[in-house]
C-alpha cells in the first residue's frame, strides 16, 4: 500500500509540475488508488483571468485536456494508442472563483472501449466533463472525443494512408524563393 501511495503522489507531483498545466494554474488535487477518478482544480489568478476578471476560457478548456487519455491508458495498458481527436466547450457562466473538474472512468466505459478495440481495433470514446465552481454551479461543459486504437490497428491505418503527392508546403515555399 505504501508503494501505491508513493506512485500516486509521484504522478500527481510530476503532472502538477508539467509546464502546460502549471503555467495555466491547473493542478491535480486527488487521484483514486485505482487511477479511475482524478480531480483537477484551476485557481483564479491574475495570470489566468480575462479582461473581465473571470477565468480565461482557454484555461477552462485546457484543464480538461490530458486526463481521460491518461486514465484510459492506465486501464488498458501499453498496447493502446490514445489522443484527443476532437473537443468542444459550452460556457454556461463566468468562472469568478477557482473551478474544479472530476474525471471518472467507470468499469462499464473501460469494458465498452476494450470490446470495441477487440472488434475493430479503433474506437472514438466520447466523454463529457463538467467544470464547476465551489458551490457546484456548472461553469462549462466540455465534450472530448478520445481516439483509442491498438498498436496494430493504428500501424495498419498509418500504412494504408496515401502519401502526399507533390511538394510539402515548406518545400513549395522554398522553391518559390
Amino acid at each position: 500500500m505504501r508503494n501505491l501511495a508513493f506512485k500516486l503522489l509521484g504522478f500527481r507531483r510530476a503532472m502538477n509540475l508539467y509546464p502546460p498545466l502549471r503555467g495555466a494554474g491547473i493542478r491535480i488535487t486527488e487521484i483514486a488508488p485505482d487511477f479511475r477518478t482524478l480531480d483537477v482544480e484551476l485557481r483564479l489568478t491574475k495570470s489566468n483571468a480575462n479582461t473581465h476578471g473571470s477565468q480565461f476560457g482557454g484555461s477552462l478548456f485546457a484543464m480538461t485536456d490530458p486526463f481521460y487519455p491518461i486514465l484510459i491508458k492506465r486501464a488498458l495498458g501499453p498496447n493502446c494508442i490514445l489522443w484527443d481527436r476532437a473537443a468542444s466547450i459550452r460556457y454556461r457562466r463566468p468562472g469568478m472563483t477557482n473551478v474544479y473538474a472530476r474525471f471518472h472512468l467507470t468499469d462499464a466505459r473501460i469494458d465498452e472501449i476494450r470490446s470495441a478495440l477487440d472488434r475493430n481495433g479503433i474506437y472514438d470514446a466520447v466523454f463529457e466533463v463538467e467544470i464547476k465552481d465551489p458551490s457546484g454551479e456548472i461553469i462549462a461543459r466540455v465534450e472530448r472525443t478520445i481516439y483509442c486504437a491498438t498498436r496494430e490497428a493504428h500501424a495498419a491505418r498509418q500504412a494504408a494512408r496515401k502519401p502526399r503527392s507533390g511538394p510539402k508546403p515548406h518545400e513549395a515555399v522554398a522553391a518559390r524563393d
